[in-house]
């Protein structure tokens, strides 16, 4: 019989278990968590919320009338000329309307010193807003806390 306090299996369970515990706050922040502000009533939101979510992306929604939701946007820097149907948060970042996945994912991995992204309006055929094979041209714009813009992403019609 062994007595030793340590024997291959003991050893082989501490190890184990301190890979578990390491890992464990890597895999929790793996996970982008986002904040969706809408109105109810808005399906696009909807369909845009549920592609972010296939895309890898921690979802909540809150649901708000307009007129809050427009006085947030204002509140937190996203101009009319910005403007689109909802607004998220992510890691410091404000995403305003149908920004695509991949745009996000490209922000949160440069972290520019900006406000956020935002595709203004509603272009048909971007994420959440109709069949990208048939897409309007569109631009993603970041934009930054001094009220400049510039365009991080284009997408030509299709």
């Amino acid at each position: 019989m062994n007595t030793s306090a340590f024997t291959r299996r003991n050893l082989l369970q501490g190890m184990l278990a301190v890979a578990a515990v390491s890992a464990a706050p890597a895999i929790a922040q793996g996970t982008p968590k986002m904040q969706v502000l809408k109105d109810p009533s808005c399906g696009c939101c909807g369909s845009w919320v549920k592609i972010m979510k296939r895309s890898g992306f921690d979802v909540s929604v809150q649901e708000t009338t307009n007129e809050k939701l427009f006085r947030h946007k204002l509140k937190s820097g996203i101009t009319e000329e910005l403007a689109s149907c909802h607004t998220a948060s992510i890691e410091g970042y404000l995403i305003e309307g149908h920004v695509p996945p991949s745009d996000v994912k490209r922000l949160l991995a440069e972290r520019p010193d900006a406000l956020g992204l935002s595709v203004p309006g509603m272009p048909w055929g971007s994420p959440g807003m109709g069949p990208e094979s048939e897409r309007d041209a569109y631009d993603v714009i970041l934009f930054y806390k001094d009220g400049t813009t510039e365009v991080f992403a284009r997408y030509e019609a299709a």
